[in-house]
């Protein structure tokens, strides 16, 4: 029996059903199960490299977790194409506008970027914008294309609508990242990919499987009310029922115009070129019967050869000694931790995981593989014992 005034014991965390498994593995497992919807080789390959870069980063959301619901199951339904040509529309020395077809997002993705970074290699400065893609996974994989080889990188994408304009509580916007990549001396290059919401989907898609409510200020719903029922959210989300809070919360006391603004640029450049829809077009759902539809999303990519302007190690050096004067500032005597540049968490994450040796993979993502290896006979021979059975 407790006695009065005295605190309940702490109660004992979950036990940890995950199992840790190495990259390659999980690498090779996304490869074989987009080779077995008929996916291309060389495109399943960048397919899984995508989202296994995520879960090296500690990007959890845009990893293993949604390799199955984003992508197979999309699949699945006939509204994402497993193979589909990349056509090039339109093209100048500088400039090119890409039609994906529907295909796989995950190596359209790549292929723009690559374009926009053998443009900026010849000419100074690359551009291109796609359409007809669907999602692309996370931003930053395409910015650290471009600083790789020595170019600034910026991208960003459009996506079913979510976000909310300022005063308003109808999703209108998709969660719209805006990423800029900028090459380094520190080893790792400064890549900031946010979401223009104050948190997106895939983060409350991880609050579901991990059993936790979602913080408060981040959704909205119909009546105004700020939500934190995750998987209501979640199914009224695909309702259009509830809608997320741009950067800076709902209204504009706290700056909540200005996330808006930076989601509708976003939605207007992936958009605008493209002469692509958003909004309810984009949405996955026909609200009327509730059946999938295609999500044809734009997607940008911008790269500029630092080479072009100045020598990429003198840039490089001047970049480091700003970030390093950023980490180096005066701290909060009331705590909080060491002072980050954008990129360095994602750098300390890879190499946290590499040293224990990979990925732990939570009950939930386990599940989702066994599903996958169950329903494709060559999986089946091929993973017949997955590492956590």
């Amino acid at each position: 029996r407790l006695m009065s005034g005295s605190s309940p014991p702490p109660s004992s965390p979950p036990p940890d059903t995950s199992t840790l498994v190495p990259f390659d593995y999980m690498r090779s497992f996304m490869t074989d199960v987009f080779l077995s919807y008929g996916v291309p080789a060389s495109q399943a390959d960048t397919c899984a490299d995508v989202l296994i870069e995520a879960d090296r980063r500690g990007i959890d959301s845009h990893g293993i977790g949604r390799l199955k619901p984003i992508y197979c199951d999309r699949i699945d339904k006939g509204i994402l194409k497993p193979t589909a040509p990349i056509d090039v529309v339109k093209e100048t020395d500088c400039t090119a506008l890409v039609d994906g077809n529907l295909g796989i997002g995950l190596y359209i993705g790549p292929y723009c970027m690559n374009l926009a970074i053998q443009k900026a290699k010849a000419h100074g400065v690359g551009f291109v914008a796609a359409r007809n893609s669907t999602h692309y996974g996370i931003a930053g994989y395409y910015a650290t294309m471009a600083t790789s080889a020595g170019c600034v990188g910026f991208t960003g994408t459009n996506a079913r609508p979510s976000i909310a304009p300022t005063h308003g509580v109808e999703p209108m916007m998709g969660t719209n990242p805006l990423c800029f990549g900028v090459p380094t001396a520190d080893g790792f290059p400064f890549v900031i990919d946010c979401a223009t919401s104050v948190n997106q989907r895939g983060k409350i898609e991880r609050y579901a499987r991990e059993g936790m409510p979602t913080p408060k200020g981040c959704v909205v719903d119909n009546e105004g009310i700020e939500r934190t029922d995750t998987e209501g959210i979640l199914k009224d989300m695909v309702q259009g029922k509830c809608a997320l809070t741009p950067v800076g919360g709902a209204g504009e006391a706290t700056g909540g115009y200005k996330g808006y603004g930076w989601a509708a640029t976003v939605e207007l450049l992936c958009t605008a070129f493209q002469g692509g829809p958003f909004g309810e077009d984009v949405c996955g759902v026909d609200r009327k019967t509730g059946q999938p539809k295609p999500m044809p999303l734009g997607h940008f990519f911008l790269a500029i050869d630092v080479e072009k302007v100045c020598p990429v190690e003198f840039f490089k050096g001047n970049a480091s000694n700003f970030l390093g004067a950023l980490r180096g500032s005066k701290k909060s005597p009331k705590g909080g931790g060491r002072i980050w540049t954008a990129g360095e968490k994602e750098d300390d994450a890879r190499k946290e995981r590499e040293g224990q040796g990979g990925l732990k993979v939570p009950k939930s993502l386990q599940k989702n593989m066994e599903d996958l290896r169950d329903k494709r006979e060559d999986l089946k021979v091929k993973y017949a014992k997955l590492p956590w059975e």
